[in-house]
């Protein structure tokens, strides 16, 4: 309220100096006009007297009927002579003046709180403008919960654009920080769970291990299948969890495409001999991408162990790199029976198995190698191509 009052205070003020600007204009120029009149007037008296002194009295008389004076006498004798009034503007250059003087004093004020206004509004949209960039910046909270600085601004309609930007940024504060929280509490929740199902497991790992140094190996064979089942979703539900949490950390340095996919097939020979399926990576040039190698080797090799595990015997799991300006693109395909039309959307979703996935799979491989291009500026995605078979396409952005 003081600031509203202020600011009228101000306008009032401006335009105080505005109205006495343009009163003193008229003032100078009421009483230059007033002194050349009395001037005029008077040349014109002493002309008559001094050419017929007996005309005294009549000009005495006639100029003191100058006070029953009205706009509404008959034709101005002037005019009877030829005269008009134009044709005296010649005699009053000073007028010109005056009225100059009096446009220009008064254009000068009204400039001035024409200026001073457009000032205040560009400061607060500057001020406006200062808070929505720092709204994007998370360590800015402490600035944003204390709302935009409004000291000494007039309250008008920018205030109430401020009030509902403040009430926005604050709303989208609190949810943002709501869900950081219960995807904080999510992350916890998957690592206990992975670390509670440490104990079982290696209590199986021991128990087949005993039971099978007693000769009874036929019965173990379900038990180590199943132990390594487990292991591999605890390891997975932790390194999730991790990514879910924002500690994985990733140490990326410039590798060589050609030895990353080789490493990832290397790990993969004894189950690729198993399903009798080769794996042909094709050396296509000296490509290197900013990654981390140990992980983005892991993510790689979840797509080519996709691809073994649905590929026909004596059938190969081919892999293939390329450049560009924007980004580095690898592909790794098989020749089996590709997706199913209906799980091409779901194929990246945690849990999610496919109808022609793995009896046993827990559908968390591909969602973690998404997870992991993703963390190192890459897009995956996956088709069926029109020869046959199903397609993984990583890129990896350059910028």
């Amino acid at each position: 309220m003081n600031r509203e009052m202020d600011h009228r205070r101000n306008i009032v003020m401006m335009l105080s100096a505005c109205l006495l600007a343009v009163s003193l204009a008229a003032f100078c120029f009421t009483s230059y006009y007033s002194r050349l009149q009395f001037q005029m007037t008077g040349y014109l008296c002493r002309e008559i007297v001094e050419r017929q002194p007996e005309s005294k009295q009549a000009v005495m008389e006639a100029l003191k009927g100058l006070e029953q004076y009205s706009e509404k006498e008959p034709e101005n004798m002037l005019s009877l002579f030829g005269y008009r009034q134009s044709d005296f503007l010649r005699l009053y250059p000073g007028g010109l003046a005056f009225a100059a003087l009096g446009t220009v004093l008064f254009a000068a004020c009204m400039l001035m709180v024409i200026r001073q206004h457009d000032k205040r509004f560009q400061n607060r949209i500057l001020m406006l403008t200062d808070y929505l960039e720092k709204a994007a910046n998370p360590e800015e909270a402490d600035f944003l919960l204390a709302g935009p600085d409004g000291t000494g601004m007039e309250e008008n309609l920018c205030s109430c654009l401020q009030d509902e930007i403040y009430k926005t940024v604050t709303t989208l504060y609190q949810t943002r920080e709501e869900a950081l929280q219960a995807k904080k509490n999510y992350a916890e929740n998957l690592a206990n769970i992975a670390h509670q199902l440490k104990t079982p497991i290696t209590v199986i790992s021991l128990s087949a291990q005993m039971i099978e140094e007693k000769a009874y190996s036929e019965y173990t064979a379900g038990i180590r299948k199943q132990a390594e089942r487990l292991a591999y979703l605890e390891e997975s539900l932790l390194v999730l969890s991790r990514i879910d949490a924002g500690t994985l950390e990733l140490k990326r340095n410039e590798a060589d495409v050609f030895t990353l996919l080789m490493l990832a097939s290397d790990h993969l020979q004894e189950l690729a001999v198993q399903a009798g399926v080769g794996i042909d990576v094709q050396e296509m040039g000296e490509v290197s991408v900013n990654v981390d190698l140990d992980w983005t080797m892991e993510a790689v090799m979840n797509f080519i162990k996709n691809c073994v595990e649905h590929a026909p015997a004596e059938t190969m799991v081919c892999c293939s790199y390329e450049e560009n300006p924007l980004y580095v693109q690898i592909r790794i395909w098989d020749e089996g029976e590709g997706f199913a039309e209906e799980d091409l959307p779901y194929l990246f979703e945690r849990f999610y198995c496919g109808k022609r996935g793995k009896k046993h799979g827990v559908g968390i491989g591909l969602a973690l190698a998404e997870s992991i291009v993703e963390m190192q500026n890459g897009i995956i995605s996956a088709y069926n191509r029109p020869e046959g078979g199903a397609c993984f396409e990583i890129r990896f952005y350059c910028h």
